[in-house]
């Protein structure tokens, strides 16, 4: 790991009314008024309630943490232009019943009318990290030693607590709603770069995906660029948070990879225990137990977190990363999970009687989200 490991972020944003905070089906707007210069990073999703940023590749956290700020900041300041906000929750806070349009674009009507109610009318907000390796087979290779430690991540980045106007029971909602999708769910058991590209083509000719892009497993071979993407989890709330993330996925990445090449196995895991443990995280975030795949017991989730720091450690060390991650988790500690923050703030007593209890406090959870998003 002489040459950095290069990596970049992709994040998912809610557009909201900026005084309501309703959804507002303004992406287009947004990206027009956008700088022509940024305007390369920014993409529209599925409705035109989300957009997308996506870093430049970067080499180091202080130059990733600069680009997220400089875009957050902008995409905020172009909503503002049209009377909106964004909004890093992954899932919708307030009740919504209006169906929002379609964006424009042949492959997103073509996922609408393939997968009908699948696709969630109101949006959901994920983050991915891509991690640069360029040998494809090596990268396919190294995703089995990422697949114990993706409930982790999932559980670190929560922030989802609430959906359409209720609280859901889960810290992630939106892990909970998207896991119907045929192909969403834990990273097969891959034999090598053959067999991935095999079950890749299982699932466009079942119709399951219309092509490679929508092979959604919480690790992939990033179909546009020489990466693995790490996607298990919301978007997260802060630009720290999205910096944590990045820092241990590219560890986990770099770890996967130097254990491949010295011919370490990958630990075992059946695909159900897989599935079980994303629920867990899904439920729990980082405010409950998390699934020891070493010990099959369900253990408190920040020994989890203890333990992928130490598997990671020479990697975070190699890329200068590990007393930032320290820091970081330190401070996750202390103020828990987004989800958890969410819920505080939802539960906190109203100034006004009349609006008391966690549900009648949405709206002001969903501007303090907003305010969040780019600080």
């Amino acid at each position: 790991m002489e040459n950095p490991v290069t990596f970049g972020v992709e994040e998912e944003f809610l557009l909201v009314d900026a005084e309501s905070c309703r959804l507002a089906p303004v992406a287009r707007q947004v990206i027009a008024a956008l700088p022509t210069t940024l305007r390369p990073c920014v993409r529209m999703e599925t409705r035109a309630t989300q957009i997308e940023l996506a870093t430049q590749v970067c080499t180091g956290l202080d130059e990733l943490r600069e680009g997220l700020g400089e875009l957050r900041s902008a995409l905020d300041a172009a909503a503002q232009s049209v009377g909106c906000r964004i909004m890093a929750a992954g899932a919708c806070i307030l009740k919504e019943d209006e169906t929002f349009p379609v964006a424009d674009g042949l492959r997103y009507g073509e996922i609408v009318r393939s997968f009908g109610l699948l696709e969630d009318p109101r949006g959901l907000s994920a983050c991915h990290v891509h991690v640069g390796v360029p040998d494809r087979r090596l990268a396919a290779e190294a995703l089995n030693h990422l697949r114990v430690w993706l409930p982790v991540l999932q559980s670190l980045c929560s922030n989802s607590p609430f959906i359409n106007g209720h609280d859901s029971g889960y810290a992630s909602s939106r892990a909970m709603t998207i896991c119907a999708w045929p192909t969403v769910g834990p990273t097969p058991d891959i034999r090598s770069l053959a067999h991935h590209d095999e079950l890749v083509a299982d699932l466009i000719a079942t119709g399951a995906a219309l092509d490679d892009r929508m092979v959604y497993w919480y690790a992939r071979l990033s179909a546009s660029y020489p990466t693995i993407e790490v996607r298990p989890g919301d978007v997260c709330l802060t630009v720290d948070e999205t910096v944590l993330l990045a820092a241990l996925s590219r560890a986990l990445v770099a770890t996967a990879v130097r254990d491949v090449r010295v011919g370490v196995a990958a630990p075992c895991a059946d695909h159900g225990s897989l599935v079980a443990a994303h629920w867990l995280a899904a439920r729990d975030g980082l405010e409950g137990s998390g699934f020891c795949f070493t010990d099959r017991v369900r253990v408190p989730i920040w020994h989890l977190v203890d333990r992928l720091v130490k598997h990671t450690e020479q990697a975070l060390v190699a890329a200068g990363d590990y007393t930032l991650v320290l820091a970081a988790l330190d401070r996750l500690r202390v103020t828990g999970s987004a989800a958890a923050r969410q819920r505080s703030i939802a539960a906190a007593p109203s100034t006004c009687a009349a609006t008391s209890g966690a549900m009648a406090n949405l709206p002001r959870l969903a501007h303090w989200v907003v305010e969040q998003t780019c600080l």
